[in-house]
């Protein structure tokens, strides 16, 4: 199994590894900082030199149980060394954005009682629908305002692993559904950001809610009767 490197340091942005698997035109790697993509949030991109030689790693992602990184080229042999190497300006914009949705979760939550339904996002960017009946425009400018708030405050975002037992008893996990991860997860990893949300997330995140920097909901609309959308923009 590889080692995801950026479960506990998402702020790693080059590495070194071993290729120890070849499949299509990727490679497995015993140890890795790229994030394969998934809770909404895209996978990394980025280069793995060898050598002397640099191939561009143009996606990431799971396949038969392995993180998979995709190449532009023929992959190198199993056994060599390598070194990986993020486009870091993509990652960070991902970070700052994933942390941003879970500032507006927490807030909705905190405030509304509101569980989230779904959700999306790109660099900057991201769309979250909620169990709303209605949305109006009173209400999106009062939620701008409050994440707004919760950025300016700076909370400290931590990351731990628990044992499932143990997060099955945090009342705040069980609005992400917690109960549907497959039974054989044994350790749960947990973001939270300081004194406003707590979550099931496998994804990355700033360190410090003012990292993300100004937020606009640029968007809202009905997705249903009690499915309502809000789209979330970041300052580049």
């Amino acid at each position: 199994m590889t080692e995801l490197l950026y479960h506990r340091d998402s702020a790693l942005r080059e590495f070194e590894a071993n290729v120890i698997e070849s499949i299509d035109n990727g490679v497995v790697l015993d140890r890795t900082a790229f994030y394969p993509g998934g809770g909404g949030q895209p996978c990394d991109v980025g280069w793995i030199n060898a050598g002397g030689e640099r191939w561009e790693v143009r996606k990431v992602a799971r396949k038969k149980g392995q993180v998979v990184h995709e190449l532009s080229r023929e992959p190198p042999s199993i056994g060599t060394p390598v070194v990986g190497i993020l486009d870091w300006e993509r990652r960070y914009a991902l970070m700052r954005t994933h942390t941003a949705m879970h500032i507006l979760c927490g807030v909705i939550w905190r405030d509304y009682g509101t569980s989230v339904t779904g959700g999306k996002m790109k660099p900057l960017w991201g769309r979250m629908d909620f169990e709303f009946e209605r949305m109006q425009r009173e209400l999106v400018c009062e939620i701008e305002e409050k994440i707004n708030v919760e950025v300016a405050t700076g909370r400290p975002v931590h990351v731990q692993v628990l044992p499932r037992e143990e997060a099955f008893q945090i009342p705040d996990l069980i609005r992400t559904k917690i109960n549907l991860l497959p039974p054989h997860i044994t350790q749960v990893r947990v973001v939270e950001i300081e004194g406003l949300d707590m979550q099931a997330d496998g994804g990355t995140h700033v360190h410090n809610t003012a990292e993300v920097g100004p937020l606009r909901i640029v968007d809202y609309k009905s997705k249903g009767r009690m499915n309502k959308r809000l789209v979330v923009e970041l300052e580049g």
